[in-house]
């Protein structure tokens, strides 16, 4: 749903702006876009993998859920992944700002879990379509794309500037390029450790 407001938003005032409720916008040339509920299952899997990095030894301060990162497209302005992990530098660069700005070193991850791709044709093309463009332009090595519905993890690498993917599903073990010692199944992932 737009919202529909008397002039176009600058991504400052899109990062200020509360309406008071708990909806979560995305800010499409200058417009108000409300993202549709979460399934509460991405929280879930947010959650666990959140404490898996955890207690890989990244710090606490380096994983984030609602962190903004600018991006420069015709879709959005900022997204706000499920959940990213990261660098020192990235973080150092955040905590002074409500948002992760183009000319900031990226994070090491960025996650996004798919709400109802297989019903949903914005959700599925706005994950595996505009944030891949996006994510590959902002320089982010590594961005994948959990999908409960269509029971796999993407994992996208940035190879000259551009993603290559790879699918992982059922007792297939991700391979990280930036966590290789992770060790995770997809299924594991998918089922957030149930």
């Amino acid at each position: 749903m737009t919202i529909a407001t008397s002039s176009r938003m600058t991504l400052e005032q899109y990062l200020s702006y509360d309406d008071g409720t708990d909806a979560r916008y995305e800010l499409v040339n200058g417009v108000l876009v409300e993202m549709g509920a979460e399934n509460p299952i991405n929280t879930t899997i947010a959650s666990f993998l959140f404490s898996i990095f955890l207690g890989m030894g990244i710090p606490y301060y380096c994983l984030a859920i609602g962190h903004q990162l600018q991006v420069e497209s015709a879709y959005a302005s900022a997204r706000q992944p499920d959940l990213i992990v990261h660098t020192e530098s990235s973080e150092a660069a955040i905590s002074t700002d409500k948002v992760l700005r183009l000319e900031q070193p990226n994070p090491q991850l960025v996650v996004e879990i798919v709400s109802n791709s297989v019903n949903d044709q914005k959700s599925r093309s706005r994950d595996y379509e505009e944030k891949v463009q996006e994510y590959a332009a902002r320089g982010i090595a590594e961005y994948w794309i959990v999908d409960p519905d269509r029971a796999l993890v993407r994992v996208c690498r940035l190879v000259d500037d551009v993603y290559t993917f790879e699918d992982f599903q059922a007792e297939q073990v991700i391979v990280s390029q930036a966590f290789p010692s992770l060790g995770l199944t997809a299924e594991q992932v998918l089922k957030a450790g149930r």
